[in-house]
């Protein structure tokens, strides 16, 4: 507790002056009330989820937003990755001089070590892949290369408009979440884990109809963490990532389906991602009637962690009385199924070529 305490005190989150109850230590300090809301407010910053305890994810995150850039040196290391918020502004700045850095997620992997090596060749500089006081002054002084839009964003896109409209050898890993003896959510004998598992498997016919290569990261009776689930999506090189989801909550009012992609909601963002969480929730709604909750960003490591444009999908509240008996007919899950493919398909079509939300029908084969 004492680690996260200071963590929290270094980001300006915790006051200093919060007092200590007599004879407590800073060892000894308690996760008391003030701790919970400052633990809340940074989860709500970060894109965390927003619970106010310190799970694994966020007491990572923390550990991370104590580095800032120039505090020590970066150097890609196969074996265990750097992370850090300074990791994440050497990405930034090497984005904005228009090297391809990668995806700017706070973790400095192969990508980032080669637009590094290219931007140091560049100034003249060892090129060593080692961001020091020779590099970082060179950062500094330089202006942005790139403009006109967020240069990831003008990467990726003119990427999607190379690679054609068709969908045929397009890798697309499908992540059913929970399985084995973790059911998710559970309501009689409907389980979060059987329901998103059928729409799975009607998402992966869908998409192999079409021509994709579509994986699930799970079958019936598995549960792989979340390193796994990312692994498997990474070692099989997908295009694109979905997982699926349903929701819970305790308010009678909760309902609805919602989609999530990688962001920090200031402006650093899986752009293709955020596309396809938008198309993905929209075609949703519009062939279901259920209500819409919007598309956010999240720093998640479900999101965050896969090398691909990856999106998170909750198609509904199994708490609500209406969700839920919408969700147990076949026909509104291949309904979902259909609108998940329509949102692929319309990810890789040219802007003149793209149809209407809720129009897009497979062609018959």
């Amino acid at each position: 507790m004492a680690d996260v305490q200071v963590s929290l005190r270094i980001l300006g989150l915790l006051p200093d002056d919060v007092p200590m109850t007599e004879g407590e230590s800073l060892e000894s300090a308690e996760f008391d009330d003030a701790t919970e809301v400052a633990v809340r407010h940074f989860q709500q910053v970060r894109g965390l989820s927003v619970d106010g305890r310190v799970g694994e994810e966020t007491y990572r995150a923390l550990s991370e937003a104590r580095w800032s850039l120039g505090d020590r040196l970066l150097r890609y290391d196969p074996e265990r990755p750097m992370r850090g918020d300074d990791v994440t502004s050497l990405q930034e700045r090497l984005l904005e001089l228009g090297y391809d850095a990668g995806r700017a997620d706070g973790i400095l992997g192969p990508e980032t070590e080669l637009g590094l090596r290219a931007f140091q060749r560049d100034y003249g500089l060892t090129s060593d892949g080692t961001c020091g006081p020779a590099t970082l002054r060179a950062l500094r002084q330089l202006g942005r290369k790139v403009t006109g839009g967020r240069p990831q964003l003008l990467r990726q896109s003119a990427s999607l408009v190379d690679s054609g409209p068709h969908l045929i050898g397009r890798r697309i890993v499908v992540d059913p979440g929970h399985g084995g003896e973790e059911a998710g959510f559970t309501q009689g004998e409907t389980t979060e884990a059987d329901l998103v598992f059928d729409l799975a498997s009607r998402i992966e016919g869908r998409l192999a109809a079409a021509g994709a290569m579509v994986f699930l990261t799970r079958g019936r009776d598995q549960n792989p963490s979340l390193a796994e689930r990312t692994a498997f999506a990474n070692d099989a090189r997908a295009d694109l990532f979905v997982s699926l989801h349903l929701d819970s909550h305790g308010s009678e009012h909760a309902r609805g389906v919602a989609s999530y992609y990688y962001g920090t909601g200031s402006g650093v963002s899986s752009t293709v991602g955020e596309q396809f969480a938008n198309l993905a929730r929209r075609e949703v709604i519009a062939r279901t009637g259920m209500l819409d909750l919007g598309s956010h960003p999240k720093t998640w490591d479900l999101l965050r962690m896969t090398r691909m444009p990856a999106v998170r999908l909750d198609c509904g509240y199994l708490s609500h009385p209406v969700d839920r008996l919408l969700l147990l007919d076949a026909r509104l899950r291949s309904a979902i199924a259909h609108a998940v493919l329509a949102a692929v398909q319309r990810l890789y079509l040219p802007a003149e070529a793209d149809p209407p939300t809720g129009t897009f029908v497979l062609p018959a084969i």
